[in-house]
């Protein structure tokens, strides 16, 4: 009975506060969407809804140019998902099947460029852009999205890579394949779960970024943490369809992660014990 008590008291009451603490403002954020508009200014405020109502969502995707919005996120994420991994792979098998002069201190670099603040890397990523031609484009935002992302993405997977044994590249090698034959038929089959764990990191990090999107674009392509913003304004907010865009924004990531949770756990386990 002691021991069940403090199990309780010591693992299973601070998890369900940590999760309370997580979702409480998702489940806030779910109600206020299906809150009639005559219950937002109510006071008291009541934690359910006195009706359920689907009109805020309705006005978001048939008034409003979320729809659009949502198109650009999505082309944005996928874009960065394809270049990060099109880059990251290559790289880390070289960084984890070569030795060359530099390569402890060029991993050491990678791991630094996160240390910085997004926005030190804004202004000349700005200029590069203007100087290009290329500001609100979707090339500028998953360059940019890229660049962010990339040094964490071919530190995990050269981290999962260190793990797949070097017997098997140099039997591939032995029977003929060539380096490029021995990634695409050998490795790359072997290195799913850290892919899917990358890809996940990925489109997740790129769909919820706000910095680059302001300022790389806005007009042509604005994608939907940006568009957010035109239901906050100077003489108030519109609520119902503020709480319905963050509700639709935060669905996309929530149901890629339900889907895919073991292979990232386990992408992301195996790169945290290896090399």
């Amino acid at each position: 009975m002691k021991g069940r008590m403090k199990t309780v008291l010591v693992t299973e009451l601070p998890m369900l506060a940590i999760l309370a603490f997580a979702l409480g403002p998702w489940l806030w954020m779910l109600l206020s969407s299906i809150r009639p508009e005559r219950d937002m200014t109510r006071t008291p405020l009541m934690i359910w809804p006195s009706t359920l109502t689907l009109a805020h969502h309705i006005e978001l995707l048939e008034r409003t140019s979320f729809v659009e919005n949502l198109r650009d996120s999505l082309i944005v994420a996928a874009g960065t998902v394809m270049v990060g991994l099109g880059l990251a792979l290559p790289a880390a098998y070289a960084f984890s099947r070569f030795r060359f002069r530099g390569r402890t201190t060029m991993r050491s670099l990678f791991l630094i460029i996160n240390m910085f603040p997004i926005v030190m890397l804004i202004l000349p990523l700005f200029i590069l852009m203007r100087q290009l031609r290329l500001l609100d484009t979707y090339f500028a935002l998953i360059s940019a999205h890229a660049t962010f992302t990339l040094p964490f993405a071919i530190w995990l997977l050269t981290s999962y890579m260190d793990g797949i044994p070097t017997e098997l590249d140099q039997a591939a090698l032995i029977d003929g394949a060539t380096r490029w034959q021995t990634m695409r038929f050998v490795i790359l089959p072997l290195v799913g779960p850290g892919m899917v764990a990358v890809g996940i990191y990925l489109f997740i990090t790129s769909w919820n970024e706000y910095l680059f999107a302001l300022v790389l674009a806005g007009e042509q392509v604005r994608t939907v943490t940006v568009a957010l913003q035109m239901f906050i304004g100077e003489n108030g907010i519109n609520w119902g369809l503020l709480m319905a865009g963050g509700t639709l924004v935060g669905l996309p990531a929530t149901v890629l992660f339900l889907l895919l949770q073991r292979r990232l756990v386990g992408g992301l386990t195996a790169g945290a014990v290896k090399g």
